[in-house]
């Protein structure tokens, strides 16, 4: 019996009840990327719908499908090598922080910026669509690249530049705006946030072990169209969706028609890219830990193709492995979830069920998801961090925010374009407060990531490692990388600026020069070998 059973062929155990969870938790998580995706382009911003159900949507999922085949397939490889048949597939999605801020900070301000230049919404959405292919391609192969330097870009940036940029996005981007959705709505947005914390962040059951995020959506989702029947909810009676709108994502070289505009916001695509690059890392070291190794290198490259075959295909999202492998391994996920999502999410794109999901459920219903995912991303930054870090983290924060502001002010629906232009170059005793709420906001992952390094640097005594991130963001400020006087985000020769506009790269790249200068100096006295940083964050 012994030689029977040696002798019997391995037999992977790719799919079981676990995969069922896994499935339901990967494939809302992408549902609500791309429910967010669609609600800031076509309610923030005014985008046409269809262009975004059918142009933006299928080679976006198209990438989900790709990259989630590709996973599952190294699952099978790893299980047979490995000899293990409870491998779990590393899970692949739309990556939340780039998606979002991507909408935010790229594509909904470049649209509304074609219209001001006189195009009809058609061509100024078409245009923005190119521009959004452009940005996914150029970001894969700034990934593709970077999957052969990935360690060594994880240790020349400290851990609280890469980290507290992208918890600031995880507070101001993925977790503010979700917070407004859910209580506009109080009684189902509140209803869909505690179950996701009941399950999510508590770590209760639900009866049966019913997956907590279906639980959610479902009971949302029913007591949005229910409630306004009764009377017990405000605003009008929601109606259902329309017809499904198909499309095959087909390759094109379209994306060449915005490689001119994706140049532009290059200072934000490149920093996203990089995070993704290091969190591939993190999340692959996590597998390992876990006890899958899969080879970093193939689910870097992996996810660098996704996102280029996305963009050549329509896409305007990257696609990423998510953090959370260890988590599905551990409700018994194995290699079904992925294959589940990655198909459902495809389909979904091509024959239009996709868009009518994210038409159909509220977001109120989707924003506690994205709530958690801020959450959790911000509250990693802070454990994974040496606890003196702490203040390195929290002051990546602040340009995040600024964009946020940015974002906010300068929506035609909230402030009049004629009022935001005035305040614009409002001068009193300073720089108009608006015009450096502009600066602060523009290039914000890189800024952030450059502020988290300085200070960790500094903090570690490291004062003129410290000194050299400074200067790094003195040549970029003047040139507009980080910190554009513009509020496009674009860069310039400083001098080619008006006033008071052409203050900002001169007075900002003063600033960080002296502050530099001043370091220097104080690196060569012997105090800077005593004592140590503060313990009590």
């Amino acid at each position: 019996m012994a030689d029977k059973a040696q002798g019997a062929p391995f037999k992977y155990e790719w799919f079981t009840l676990g995969d069922v969870n896994g499935f339901f938790g990967l494939m809302f998580d992408n549902i609500a990327v791309l429910s967010f995706l669609a609600g800031i382009l076509i309610f923030a911003f005014g985008f046409p719908a269809e262009i975004v159900y059918k142009k933006m949507f299928p080679g976006t999922a198209f990438g989900v499908l790709f990259g989630d085949l590709i996973y599952t397939w190294m699952a099978f490889r790893l299980a047979k090598r490995t000899n293990n048949p409870k491998v779990t597939a590393m899970p692949l999605g739309l990556d939340t922080p780039s998606t979002i801020g991507i909408a935010l900070a790229v594509l909904g301000p470049a649209f509304l910026g074609f219209k001001a230049k006189g195009m009809t919404e058609y061509d100024a959405a078409m245009l923005t669509w190119y521009l959004g292919m452009a940005t996914m391609v150029l970001i894969g192969i700034v990934k593709v690249i970077c999957s052969f330097f990935g360690g060594w870009l994880q240790k020349i940036i400290p851990q609280a530049g890469l980290l507290g940029s992208l918890a600031g996005i995880g507070l101001a981007l993925i977790g503010f705006g979700p917070v407004l959705e859910i209580f506009g709505m109080p009684v189902v947005g509140m209803m869909a946030f505690g179950l996701i914390i009941y399950t999510l962040i508590a770590g209760i059951k639900l009866p049966k072990n019913f997956p907590g995020v279906l639980a959610a959506v479902v009971i949302g989702t029913v007591l949005y169209y229910v409630l306004p029947y009764l009377g017990l909810a405000g605003g009008h009676t929601p109606a259902l969706p329309g017809h499904l709108l198909l499309s095959l994502p087909i390759p094109t070289l379209d994306f060449v028609k915005g490689l001119g505009e994706a140049i532009k916001y290059l200072p934000i695509a490149i920093p996203f890219a990089i995070l993704t690059v290091v969190g591939g890392i993190n999340v692959t070291e996590s597998a390992r830990v876990a006890g899958d190794d899969f080879k970093t290198r193939d689910i870097l490259l992996t996810e660098a193709v996704a996102t280029l075959v996305a963009g050549v295909c329509g896409g305007v999202a990257q696609s990423t492995p998510y953090i959370g492998q260890p988590a599905y391994k551990a409700m018994g996920s194995r290699a079904g979830y992925t294959l589940l999502t990655g198909i459902a999410i495809g389909l979904g794109g091509f024959l239009g069920y996709l868009g009518f999901v994210v038409e159909l459920i509220p977001r109120a219903v989707i924003a506690p998801i994205l709530v958690f995912v801020g959450l959790d991303i911000m509250c990693q930054a802070f454990h994974a961090c040496p606890r003196r870090h702490a203040p390195a983290v929290a002051l990546a924060f602040f340009p995040t925010v600024a964009r946020l502001v940015q974002i906010r002010l300068s929506n035609p629906a909230m402030v009049p374009a004629e009022i935001f232009a005035k305040q614009l170059v409002a001068v009193g005793k300073g720089l108009p407060e608006l015009q450096v709420i502009v600066a602060l906001g523009n290039g914000f992952i890189l800024t952030a990531m450059l502020w988290g390094a300085f200070m960790a640097k500094l903090i570690d005594r490291q004062v003129r490692a410290a000194v050299f991130y400074l200067v790094v963001c003195a040549a970029l400020t003047f040139f507009g990388m980080i910190h554009s006087a513009i509020p496009d985000g674009n860069m310039y020769f400083p001098w080619t600026l008006g006033y008071p506009a052409n203050q900002v790269p001169y007075q900002f790249t003063a600033g960080y020069l002296a502050l530099a200068a001043l370091l220097l100096a104080l690196s060569f006295t012997k105090e800077v070998k005593e004592g140590h940083a503060p313990e009590h964050y």
